[in-house]
């Protein structure tokens, strides 16, 4: 189905700010996932921890926003500086399930943002009832 059939089909009420929350919830369940994947590989012989600049990717997803952009492309990266284990793995356990936790508290503020933002829309929506 085409965005304009959509449209047709239901009213979407977009705003900017929803618009780089929907961004922020993204790259929260992208470093999500990018966790996800490292902690998969923690036996994987070799295998190097990758991760993302949140606050860097969040700048540049609302340059996006502000230009109109279509979609942000994350930019995934090794992460240096971690310790290496005799078989080349350098996953960290403790700092995976950190990272964790961050994306777990990224995804839920940005929850909580949107529901005020929808909020805002409606309280705007029936202003005059």
């Amino acid at each position: 189905m085409r965005r304009g059939e959509k449209q047709a089909m239901s009213m979407e009420v977009e705003t900017r700010l929803s618009d780089e929350i929907a961004r922020y919830l993204d790259l929260a369940a992208a470093e999500a996932k990018l966790t996800a994947a490292n902690m998969a590989n923690l036996d994987t012989p070799g295998y190097r921890t990758v991760g993302l600049d949140f606050e860097a990717e969040m700048r540049e997803a609302i340059q996006d926003v502000e230009q109109e952009k279509a979609e942000h492309k994350v930019r995934v990266k090794a992460v240096d500086g971690l310790i290496a284990r005799p078989d080349g793995n350098n996953v960290s356990v403790d700092r995976e399930s950190l990272n964790l936790a961050e994306a777990q508290l990224e995804f839920k503020t940005g929850v909580a943002l949107w529901r005020e933002e929808y909020q805002c829309v409606m309280d705007a929506i029936h202003a005059d009832k």
